[in-house]
């Protein structure tokens, strides 16, 4: 199983808008460092059978595809309705040109909502004349359940992200736990045993929607992974200062980042 990490970074990217030259807001990230260039979180998850799952499609997504070479994809599956997970959707019409069919989408139900209200054009019924618009074949899901996506077996849970919640999912020994600041015992217990954990860590204090680096190093040392790599980072997450200062086992991502997970 192969994951490539798309964008690592929070809902505003890093660098964010803004600065006296308009270059961007860099916070603690040394601009110099390529990998501290972060579009937003999303990932895809290729299985063994050479078809891939694209989890959320934020508002980068062109970009991220073309830079991390990624063809196309045979289904999406979102954790929640945040513009910074949401917003790239329109571009999924191309990915319905490249595998000339629609594609499916896996989403609970508020998800689906939200994206219908945005995206009303997108869940017209499909006549079959080609693709100027997405094309969607939508999939109702809810945390407890496991659902068969892109060849893949995912297990779908539920996260608190403040006040909302998200799906998180595990697919085998890897799991992506993004936009999350606490999780059930119950939840908890079904993260044991994996290889690779990918969580969100948006800085190092404590923040009321998002996990920060000390609370993911307790859940980490409960969980016990053989590798945690942490995203959705804000712009005081450095990328040296991370991988100097975490301890082994535990490191920072980056956009475009491959992870092999068997």
């Amino acid at each position: 199983m192969k994951i490539t990490i798309l964008g690592c970074g929070g809902s505003a990217g890093v660098p964010m808008i803004g600065g006296q030259d308009g270059a961007g807001l860099w916070g603690r990230c040394d601009p110099r460092e390529p990998r501290n260039t972060r579009t937003r979180s999303s990932i895809v998850i290729e299985g063994p059978g050479g078809e891939s799952l694209l989890v959320d499609s934020g508002p980068d997504l062109r970009t991220q595809f073309l830079a991390a070479r990624i063809p196309a994809v045979h289904a999406v599956v979102y954790t929640h309705p945040h513009s910074d997970h949401v917003a790239g959707l329109d571009e999924l019409r191309a990915v319905n040109r490249v595998i000339d069919a629609p594609l499916p989408l896996y989403a609970a139900e508020d998800v689906l909502e939200e994206l219908r209200a945005r995206f009303a054009y997108a869940f017209r019924p499909w006549q079959g004349s080609g693709f100027f618009r997405p094309v969607l074949e939508t999939h109702l899901v809810a945390a407890g359940q496991s659902i068969r996506a892109a060849g893949l077996e995912v297990a779908l849970f539920e996260q608190r992200h403040g006040r909302t919640t998200s799906l998180g999912l595990r697919c085998g020994a890897f799991a992506y736990c993004t936009d999350v600041e606490f999780m059930t015992d119950a939840v908890l217990d079904g993260l044991t045993g994996l290889d690779t954990w990918v969580v969100g860590c948006f800085q190092h204090e404590p923040h009321v929607a998002h996990a920060w680096v000390g609370l993911v190093l307790e859940w980490r040392e409960r969980l016990k992974p053989r590798r945690t790599i942490l995203t959705h980072m804000g712009p005081d997450m450095d990328y040296a200062s991370l991988l100097r200062d975490l301890p082994a086992g535990v490191e920072p991502a980056y956009d475009g980042m491959v992870i092999t997970v068997s």
